[in-house]
């Protein structure tokens, strides 16, 4: 997630922010990786599919990143939570 994130870095997560309403394109979350059961990735929201229950993750540099262009777009079921701090 450079240059917004780098790594080791640590965030806090709300884990209720999607509780009543839906992530928006450039939110940052916590989403768990479709591909490795356990793995959380750290993206940000590019686009909204299906009445908003779909969403496309990328990362914010692309030629590292291991985002939906590789796995496809998520559930909100997938999605942790909201970024909203990172730890000076």
């Amino acid at each position: 997630m450079l240059p917004t994130l780098r790594p080791g870095d640590q965030v806090f997560v709300d884990c209720r922010a999607y509780d009543r309403a839906s992530p928006k394109v450039g939110d940052l979350v916590v989403a768990w990786d479709p591909r490795e059961k356990g793995r959380g990735l750290v993206k940000r929201v590019s686009n909204t599919f299906g009445s908003g229950k779909k969403f496309s993750l990328l990362g914010d540099n692309p030629d590292e990143s291991t985002d939906s262009r590789h796995f496809g777009a998520i559930g909100l079921d997938q999605i942790l939570g909201k970024v909203t701090s990172r730890l000076p």
